[in-house]
């Protein structure tokens, strides 16, 4: 009897002492809720939605598609199959031009940003190419502007591409990160290529003022200049938006005698606008969905 006791002692004690798997009672989760998602996502339509302000899905119009703003101006423009998702715009030394104020892009609106895009292009040696510019208009810099330095390298260069983009701050000054700088920095790039899709974003935080690249789903940018220090990003008004191009690149349109820049070649695709500074898992997943759906 005595060793009966002692039994029902032990058994009660590591009863007691036995973990819960579920100490704070969340709700179960079924597997079959994730099943063919990528990152918890069914499309790169669903990250982030809240936030998208601006979309340009290039799957058969070239309309902004929450507004439906169709360009104002635009040549060499057409589509190709094959895009990220769908058909994909094509430039032949173009562009798209939008001489519209958009209501997304106001001063009050946009504090932070991300400007996410999908690309097919190479170096040129030449000429500079613009991917995405909300423009001021009659001012050569942009509020916001995407440039790639493709006149740094020959076509033949496929394993490195300068990204440059720059923003222009409260104090009408231009502020820069890129993904090189000299001998001391490393030299991170996307692979290129006219039948490669790249993933290019650019992001602001507007609170902590950092700029900031990403290129397939790799953060590039310098850290040594994402800070930004007291140059914090203005959304100036009015401004337009241009894609593949700057006003230097649209005849009637040139502000001044830069000629740096070029009309773009290439293919550019799920061009996406957020009001917010994207995180790095929201960034991840929209490559994750568009290597998935290519």
């Amino acid at each position: 009897m005595k060793k009966l006791i002692i039994f029902i002692s032990l058994a009660a004690t590591v009863t007691a002492c036995k973990k819960d798997g579920n100490p704070h009672n969340l709700p179960d989760v079924s597997p079959e809720a994730y099943a063919g998602k990528i990152d918890g996502y069914a499309s790169s339509d669903e990250v982030f939605s809240a936030a998208l302000v601006a979309y340009w899905s290039f799957d058969g119009s070239q309309n902004e598609q929450f507004s439906g703003t169709a360009p104002t101006a635009k040549a060499g423009d057409g589509f190709v199959d094959g895009g990220v998702r769908g058909k994909a715009l094509s430039l032949n030394a173009g562009y798209l031009y939008f001489a519209n104020q958009f209501g997304a892009f106001k001063t009050d609106s946009l504090k932070s940003f991300t400007v996410s895009q999908w690309v097919q292009v190479l170096n040129n040696g030449a000429k500079k190419t613009m991917l995405f510019q909300l423009a001021r208009p009659g001012i050569f810099n942009g509020n916001i502007n995407v440039v790639l330095e493709t006149n740094r390298y020959p076509a033949t260069e496929l394993e490195k591409l300068t990204i440059h983009p720059t923003f222009t701050a409260a104090n009408n000054g231009t502020q820069d990160n890129l993904n090189t700088a000299n001998g001391s920095f490393p030299f991170l790039s996307p692979k290129i290529g006219m039948d490669k899709w790249t993933h290019i974003v650019v992001t602001y935080d507007g609170v902590a003022n950092n700029f900031q690249i990403w290129a397939d789903g790799v953060k590039v940018g310098v850290p040594a200049f994402q800070n930004r220090g007291s140059n914090f990003f203005r959304s100036h008004e009015p401004s337009e938006v241009i894609i593949g191009g700057n006003y230097n690149t649209i005849p009637g349109k040139t502000v001044n005698a830069d000629v740096s820049f070029a009309p773009m070649t290439g293919n550019i695709d799920e061009v996406r606008v957020y009001r917010e500074c994207l995180t790095d898992a929201h960034i991840k997943a929209l490559y994750n969905l568009g290597l998935v759906h290519q």
